[in-house]
């Protein structure tokens, strides 16, 4: 999963970006949608979503759901 293919999915989805910046360590890309889902994207191509609206991020990727720890 390559960050502009996230940023076309989720933005023809309705959701605006409302920042992309490389994050701290450099080795990827930070996320911010409007619907308050942060999706941190790999240079390697890994991607990990977070956030109010990380579940229909998470939908419109095809993402598995992280388990819950317990």
């Amino acid at each position: 999963m390559n960050v502009d293919g996230i940023v076309a999915l989720v933005t023809a989805a309705g959701i605006e970006l409302i920042d992309r910046r490389r994050n701290a360590k450099g080795d990827g890309w930070s996320l911010s949608f409007a619907n308050g889902a942060t999706v941190e994207v790999g240079d390697d191509g890994s991607a990990r979503i977070a956030g109010k609206g990380s579940k229909t991020v998470r939908g419109l990727l095809d993402l598995p759901t992280a388990p819950r720890r317990t």
